[in-house]
């Protein structure tokens, strides 16, 4: 018997269809400010399909996900496959049309992407991700900016 495959833990933030940023926390940038969840069966069979193009902010994470293909598709597209604690496992840079990608085992989900996001984000194996809500990233810099103030605020009083 196969490995079970386990949908992330905590579940996804958002409600389907609401919208996602993807953060490098290991290089401290933006991957994407518009993904979307494919969190079902049908979502994840739709993907991009139908699309003629897709805009620089557009982006499906597809939960649960062990691989991808481009059949359909008419563009090409960068592919970050991610371990369940959001890890980037591997990378493909733009992925053509018409093609299957390899099945990655230790992966739970794939992000698919516009054709030079990798590039642009310089994303490697090993990046730690962070994929949450706008709300959530709010928070997330808030925090940041608490401990960074909080010690020499201290320090100075």
């Amino acid at each position: 018997m196969g490995r079970a495959i386990k949908v992330h833990s905590p579940p996804p933030s958002g409600e389907p269809g609401s919208v996602l940023y993807v953060y490098n926390v290991t290089r401290q940038g933006y991957i994407n400010l518009g993904t979307r969840i494919a969190g079902t069966p049908w979502a994840r069979l739709r993907g991009f399909l139908g699309k003629m193009r897709l805009r620089s902010d557009e982006a499906l994470w597809v939960v649960p996900s062990r691989g991808i293909h481009t059949i359909g598709l008419m563009f090409p597209i960068d592919v970050i496959y991610l371990d369940s604690a959001l890890r980037v496992v591997h990378l493909i840079e733009s992925l053509g049309r018409f093609r299957i990608a390899p099945i990655r085992w230790r992966c739970d989900s794939v992000l698919e992407l516009p054709a030079r996001s990798i590039q642009g984000s310089g994303t490697e194996p090993g990046d730690q991700l962070m994929i949450c809500t706008p709300g959530e990233m709010e928070q997330y810099w808030h925090a940041r900016q608490e401990k960074k103030v909080g010690p020499q605020t201290q320090g100075a009083a």
